[in-house]
């Protein structure tokens, strides 16, 4: 995933300087549907994290069992996205 247009885009997510600002851009980059499937991705690696079964998962965000294992095998073969972004996210709750 290193293309220009890729490095761009990063770019422009970097940019910008509050939740408010990231959110008018998303609105703009991607439909709902986009939005709402990341944001239960991002869900579910919360889930996964804390030893919640596939079971109770599904139970309590509605992702499809393949969503979920396809979370989990980020979360373990990843780039770790989901790990800095968790960690970072519970640094600032502690703080």
């Amino acid at each position: 995933m290193k293309h220009d247009d890729t490095t761009r885009l990063l770019d422009a997510i970097l940019s910008m300087k509050d939740r408010e600002e990231l959110q008018r851009l998303l609105d703009d980059l991607c439909t709902i549907p986009e939005i709402n499937a990341m944001a239960q991705r991002f869900e579910v690696a919360q889930y996964l994290e804390k030893g919640l079964t596939y079971a109770q998962i599904a139970e309590i965000t509605h992702a499809s069992t393949a969503t979920i294992s396809r979370v989990n095998r980020s979360l373990v073969y990843g780039e770790e996205g989901y790990k800095l972004a968790l960690e970072r996210m519970r640094k600032n709750e502690e703080a």
